[in-house]
């Protein structure tokens, strides 16, 4: 069964606005499932971990329930592999802080000029901490793919950690993450994959990819502004966690530090709940139980993830299409329509003679949310040239946006340049 998109609509209640949210890269809209986890907490089970009354108990189950789903989302081995954080960005500076105790004066790591600043920067100030070499790895200006042979010869030298995302939120490219992990494991590294980006566009495997260390932000798969890291078990207990005395000597309680945003956490279970809901409505017909090693709520999961990627082409492909057909465009990133599969629908693009931000500032005029600049991809808009020309306009349609939508975005922004 295809995805029909008024039945999804219908459980995201901000998309009654009369607007077009092409803005998903820099966070989706919430859905019902995760708005209600919210409230239903904050009325009923709202308390502190680890009392010896009701609310206490309740909550600390519902942080259990949301712990488990993640797990599935990820297909993790275990909740255990699981921490929650306020956002990528602290999480990857916390563990960054723990991995470099490790590290010696001469080591290197590897990190890429494709990547979100957030999983650059971390690892650089760590680095610079401790006297180690960082290598950088390019990606090619005319599709935006990752360069390979650079890769390879970075890895040469057995770096600690390689540092690498699963899709670029600047220019869509997809990186061939599984066998970027098998070389980085070959090399000795460890690998820590960015997924933010691509987390609300297709399944992950964390089991499957043989990542080390894989982060993603909920608000960008549907759900509150919540971070959540997956870590390997024996890495997680086996690394110093900067926390204070009485936390947990244990996963993922040492990692949590402080207390938590314990209604976002019960959001995120909420999206999950959302993509379970989506993949026993309309994914069957991708993914059946006797296919693989899936079963329960992880089998609808990938079927939910599977059914969107799919549907998902057909909005790459319309908007590919306006894009290239609109005079005076040049679109960033993987542009050929055969190979869909090496991109998310999030599309970067400049105008000959417009300063994204005027660009972005007319078509809201015309109720279309998009996104200017560098959106901290910064290595990104200085390896193109265009950080001090005002970046790159990005807009991103996502499962419950319509091709209508692209086909309404497509004539706006021609009248636009028309004057």
């Amino acid at each position: 069964m295809s995805l029909d998109l008024s039945t999804i609509r219908e459980q995201f209640p901000s998309l009654i606005r009369p607007v077009i949210f092409f803005d998903n890269p820099g966070g989706t809209q919430i859905a019902r499932r995760s708005l209600e986890r919210i409230v239903s907490y904050l009325t009923f089970h709202n308390a502190n971990h680890g009392g010896a009354f009701t609310t206490s108990a309740e909550s600390d189950a519902v942080l259990e329930q949301a712990h488990q789903a993640m797990a599935d989302f990820l297909n993790a081995p275990r909740p255990e592999e699981i921490v929650f954080g306020n956002n990528m960005t602290t999480l990857t500076l916390h563990l960054s802080r723990s991995l470099a105790r490790q590290w010696n004066a001469g080591d290197e790591i590897v990190v890429t000029r494709l990547d979100h600043d957030a999983n650059i920067t971390p690892w650089v100030l760590a680095a610079q901490d401790h006297g180690v070499t960082v290598r950088w790895v390019d990606f090619h200006p005319e599709d935006g793919t990752l360069d390979m042979e650079a890769l390879k010869t970075a890895l040469e030298d057995r770096p600690r950690l390689l540092a690498v995302g699963y899709a670029s939120n600047a220019l869509g490219t997809i990186n061939p993450v599984k066998e970027i992990v098998r070389m980085a494991h070959a090399a000795g590294a460890l690998v820590y994959v960015d997924a933010v980006q691509f987390a609300a566009h297709g399944p992950i495997d964390v089991q499957d990819l043989g990542c080390d260390f894989l982060v993603c932000s909920s608000y960008k798969f549907f759900g509150p502004h919540a971070g959540i890291l997956y870590g390997r078990y024996d890495l997680l207990e086996e690394l110093k966690a900067y926390k204070v005395r009485p936390a947990a000597d244990t996963s993922p309680g040492k990692w949590e530090t402080g207390t938590q945003n314990h209604e976002g956490i019960a959001g995120v279970l909420g999206a999950i709940e959302y993509f379970e809901w989506l993949g026993k409505t309309f994914g069957g017909e991708h993914i059946s139980p006797d296919e693989g090693r899936y079963e329960g709520r992880r089998l609808r999961l990938k079927q939910a993830l599977t059914a969107v990627r799919a549907y998902e082409f057909e909005l790459s492909r319309a908007m590919l299409e306006t894009l290239s057909e609109t005079p005076g465009v040049t679109l960033y990133g993987p542009s050929d329509e055969r190979r869909l599969e090496q991109r998310v629908p999030t599309f970067s693009f400049t105008v000959k003679g417009w300063r994204p931000r005027r660009l972005a500032e007319e078509l809201a005029k015309a109720n279309i949310f998009t996104w200017d600049g560098n959106y901290y991809a910064l290595a990104v808009t200085e390896h193109l040239g265009l950080e001090d020309k005002g970046g790159m306009l990005r807009a991103g349609p996502v499962h419950y946006n319509t091709v209508e939508e692209v086909h309404q975005f497509a004539e706006a922004l021609r009248r636009i340049l028309l004057g």
